[in-house]
């Protein structure tokens, strides 16, 4: 049994907030793969299912994002899990839109529902980093995140869902190169008659390729990032 869950805020209200992109990710799984129908458990909503030869079960914590880490505390408890066993899908202010990285454990840099997960199940659990972008300064990010994704973003947005979607089941099985291979995929697909690239577009961490030189205009707009 592996416990996929997403980061977001319960309600009508939140439901479009950039915040919670971690739900929007594990509804696109359950949606894709044929998930049961969410029920209330766990102080939030579950949905059991399967990828591959895994099991699943998928958890939208519904005690508001600062206290996400009670809702799975409790899951794992009840199942007998490990942080290994756990993935969080979480929007990240420090990615651009539509990027996305796989890491396991690490600081929760300030992020309320990371924060949570650390205090209820240490932070050895596998995060999928979500890119939403930075507002540009702090002070404006609280209503950044509780604001609503903008039209432009629907194209990327979608895209990337469906990504996650695609390689769910490789995610469940550990392979988490082909996982992002499948992300990259969607937000970038190959031109007819091109070779696929030997590295995946969307790289670990630890693993990212050396970037060029950027441009003077490159560098201002990623201090935004």
């Amino acid at each position: 049994m592996l416990l996929f869950v997403g980061l977001g805020n319960p309600g009508a209200k939140y439901a479009g907030n950039r915040h919670n992109i971690g739900f929007m990710a594990v509804d696109a799984i359950a949606r894709a793969h044929g998930f049961g129908p969410w029920k209330s458990k766990f102080q939030g909503q579950v949905s059991e299912g399967r990828l591959g030869r895994e099991k699943v079960l998928l958890l939208k914590p519904g005690t508001y994002m600062n206290l996400s880490g009670q809702s799975a505390g409790e899951a794992m408890r009840f199942y007998k899990l490990s942080p290994e066993d756990v993935t969080v899908f979480h929007d990240e202010l420090d990615l651009a839109p539509g990027k996305l990285r796989v890491k396991r454990g690490g600081g929760h840099a300030g992020h309320n529902g990371l924060r949570s997960l650390h205090q209820h199940i240490s932070e050895t659990y596998q995060r999928v980093r979500l890119g939403i972008g930075h507002p540009g300064r702090k002070d404006l990010v609280s209503h950044y995140v509780l604001q609503d994704f903008a039209r432009a973003d629907a194209a990327w947005l979608d895209d990337l869902l469906r990504g996650i979607s695609d390689g769910a089941v490789y995610l469940a099985e550990g392979d988490t190169d082909k996982f992002q291979n499948a992300v990259a995929l969607r937000l970038h697909p190959s031109k007819p008659g091109t070779k696929p690239k030997a590295r995946p577009a969307v790289m670990p961490d630890e693993q990212a390729p050396p970037e060029p030189a950027k441009s003077p205009f490159q560098k201002l707009v990623d201090k935004f990032r």
